[in-house]
């Protein structure tokens, strides 16, 4: 996980991968044995050996939804992430030990050391500060709150508990910090309801800021915003041009996908990303839509190392000529219609839960 990411050629990483994924998929057959039932009777191969990423068993992401998945004691257990899930739906429950908490935290900085540098910069975080003092289990937008803190200094909150902006803190915030680079963290819709919707155009200079946001593009669909009306706009009434989405879940830890300067997503060197027809779960060629799977080093305390997501995408290219960063770079299109998910990928997830 040392900085920097990007660097290996797809061949080469996919071939380190596969090997690593192997064994972790042996780690956590032997330590969760209800994931060793469901590897056991929905892919039967991994007997015979793991001869490539597509052979690496996945988790459908909804399984998690209905069962604490752990190959680890109880007793180890040192956190637990809550997906944020939606209402009337059960959320997630991701179980860390130590080691993968501080794992976690590693490969976190090394992705983020890529575009931030090493140095930690005054940073406003477009949230409330509640959000990080939940006793017990954390929600995923606190631990991501939390965990980007790590990557600033001097951090303000610019919103109240009622996620309405804060103008007197963040106009001092600006008078202290706003003549240099300055970090800016918050959930997707959060930024575009406090910097774009509630704070007049012109009533902030952020040309200095570094804006990393990630969610809650839902609600901004409803709105017709697109990504390209989300830049733009925060261009416009603000300054800010350093704009940076990532992808990623609660479900799985190490899966952070963090745009490029070319707009596409990439995957660090320890995890990647297949897309498969969501009707007969093949693997698809580059330039195909599909449902998106996504493999990390990282989950060992729990079997989440093969995830298959809930969410559409392509794969544009993989070690394009004159990218700056090697492996595959895609774009996430959404949520997969219910529709298609009731074909093969819903046959298997609830065969899944059902030799749990």
């Amino acid at each position: 996980m040392a900085v920097p990411q990007y660097t290996h050629p797809q061949e080469t990483k996919s071939e380190r991968l596969r090997a690593e994924l192997a064994a972790l998929t042996s780690h956590h057959r032997a330590c969760s044995e209800p994931y060793a039932r469901m590897v056991n009777a929905l892919f039967p191969h991994v007997q015979h050996g793991i001869s490539s990423l597509a052979d690496v068993p996945w988790v459908p992401v909804g399984l998690f939804k209905s069962h604490q998945l752990q190959s680890i004691a109880d007793t180890d257990i040192a956190t637990v992430l809550v997906s944020s899930g939606t209402s009337g739906q059960q959320p997630s429950r991701i179980v860390l030990d130590r080691e993968a908490a501080a794992q976690q935290r590693t490969a976190l900085a090394s992705i983020m050391g890529t575009l931030l540098g090493p140095k930690r910069l005054p940073m406003l975080v477009i949230d409330t500060p509640s959000i990080i003092k939940g006793r017990g289990a954390l929600s995923a937008r606190g631990a991501g709150v939390l965990g980007m803190m790590t990557f600033g200094a001097a951090h303000a909150f610019a919103l109240d508990d009622t996620l309405v902006p804060q103008p007197e803190i963040i106009a001092r915030f600006l008078e202290r910090h706003g003549h240099a680079p300055f970090l800016m963290f918050g959930f997707t819709f959060l930024a575009w309801q406090a910097l774009v919707e509630q704070m007049p155009a012109g009533s902030m200079d952020l040309s200095q800021g570094i804006l990393v946001h990630s969610g809650g593009w839902k609600k901004l669909i409803e709105r017709s915003v697109s990504d390209v009306v989300f830049k733009d706009r925060l261009r416009e009434q603000t300054g800010l041009a350093r704009v940076h989405n990532f992808y990623g879940m609660v479900e799985q830890i190490g899966g952070v996908f963090l745009e490029g300067d070319d707009g596409l997503l990439y995957p660090p060197d320890f995890a990647d990303v297949i897309v498969r027809d969501p009707r007969t779960l093949d693997v698809v060629p580059h330039g195909t839509e599909g449902v998106i799977q996504v493999l990390s080093l990282l989950p060992r305390s729990y079997p989440g190392h093969s995830i298959l997501t809930e969410d559409r995408g392509v794969i544009v290219h993989e070690d394009a000529p004159g990218a700056s960063r090697r492996g595959k770079g895609f774009v996430v299109l959404g949520r997969v219609p219910r529709a298609e998910l009731r074909g093969c990928s819903d046959v298997i997830a609830t065969t899944a839960a059902a030799s749990l």
